[in-house]
Parts: C-alpha cells; sequence; structure tokens
C-alpha cells in the first residue's frame, strides 16, 4: 500500500513537471512549484491574448473531485444551476498570478450569477494557497484545491485554462493562456453562457 501510493506521488509529480514545462510562460518559469511568485500591484492586467477553443463544446462537466478552503469535498456538480467559470491555475504559475487580479474583479462584478472557481493545482493546497490569497487580499474569490492534480492531467490542460460551463454543466468554451476576465471581450465570451 505505501509502495503504491509513494509510486502514485511520484507519478503526479513527474505529470505536473510535465505540465509545467509544456505549458505555464517559458519565458519566466519559476524554478519549483512551492515558491510563491508575486506580480506587483502595479504591474498591467494581461491582454485578452488566450487562445479560445470551442472544440469541446457540449461536454459534460468532469465529476473529478475536489476541496474548498476548509477541506470539504465538492465537485463542478455543486455548482449547477447556475454558469461556473473554472480556473485551473498555481501559486508557481507567473500568467495564472497575472490575471487572478482579473478573476477576482470579475467576480466581484458578476456576484453570484456566475460561479468562479479558481482550482489550485498546487500539491501543497491552503499551505501555499492560504498565504498567497491573503497576501494578494482578493476580495470576492474563494480557492479551491486540486492537490492530485487530477484536473490539468485528466484533461490534459496547460496552466493556466479556464472552462466556462453553462448552467445543465455542459462546456461552452475554454481558453489556455492568460486573459484579461474584468475585460470586454470577457463579457462577450461570458455572456455565452446560459
Amino acid at each position: 500500500m505505501e509502495l503504491e501510493l509513494s509510486l502514485r506521488s511520484v507519478i503526479g509529480l513527474l505529470l505536473l513537471g510535465a505540465l509545467a514545462v509544456a505549458g505555464c510562460d517559458k519565458q519566466s518559469q519559476p524554478s519549483q512549484q512551492a515558491n510563491e511568485t508575486s506580480v506587483p500591484a502595479n504591474a498591467a492586467a494581461p491582454a485578452p491574448g488566450g487562445t479560445v477553443d470551442r472544440s469541446h463544446k457540449g461536454e459534460a462537466a468532469p465529476t473529478i473531485g475536489f476541496t474548498d478552503a476548509g477541506g470539504k469535498k465538492t465537485t463542478l456538480a455543486a455548482f449547477k444551476g447556475k454558469p461556473v467559470l473554472l480556473n485551473l491555475w498555481a501559486t508557481w504559475c507567473v500568467p495564472c498570478i497575472k490575471e487572478m487580479p482579473t478573476l477576482d474583479a470579475l467576480a466581484g462584478k458578476t456576484g453570484d450569477t456566475l460561479a468562479i472557481v479558481p482550482l489550485s493545482q498546487d500539491l501543497k493546497g491552503m499551505e501555499v494557497v492560504g498565504p498567497f490569497f491573503q497576501k494578494n487580499g482578493y476580495k470576492h474569490l474563494k480557492p479551491y484545491l486540486d492537490t492530485d492534480t487530477a484536473f490539468s492531467v485528466q484533461m490534459g490542460t496547460n496552466l493556466p485554462t479556464t472552462i466556462l460551463y453553462d448552467s445543465t454543466g455542459k462546456e461552452v468554451w475554454r481558453v489556455t493562456g492568460d486573459f484579461d476576465w474584468a475585460g470586454a471581450e470577457a463579457a462577450k465570451l461570458i455572456a455565452e453562457a446560459k
């Protein structure tokens, strides 16, 4: 049992490492996941430069479990009845961090008409995510944790990836790369969810 658990941990770390190398801003790649990277408060918001992918439109939201900041298990089905914006990110991913303030601003604008789920792919969970949220003072976002990186691994996505699900749990589109979620282009995209 211990060998199986250890093997799963090693495989998870290798897969996460491959995702980090393949996806997250190669020009400013941090050296380790445990390092907390910060973006200066006066940094420019990301341009709407992420790539919109509609090839998964109509697919059901995954049933993969994750936890809230308090450790309570949940799934995307818990948000059914309203559109969900799922953001896969990590504290060590520079483009993820860059777009996070715009997600917080979007959450402030939309209130509870849109569930925004920033799902951390950090292996250390609240140990790194809690201080990151506290340091950056997000007012509208609540952290969610996927310490097994099940979403990014099983969905084969790079970070950051943001997926919009409609109120019935069907995918509308996904955006890979950092994006200005508080801008006009994002508002148009989000309006596609019913």
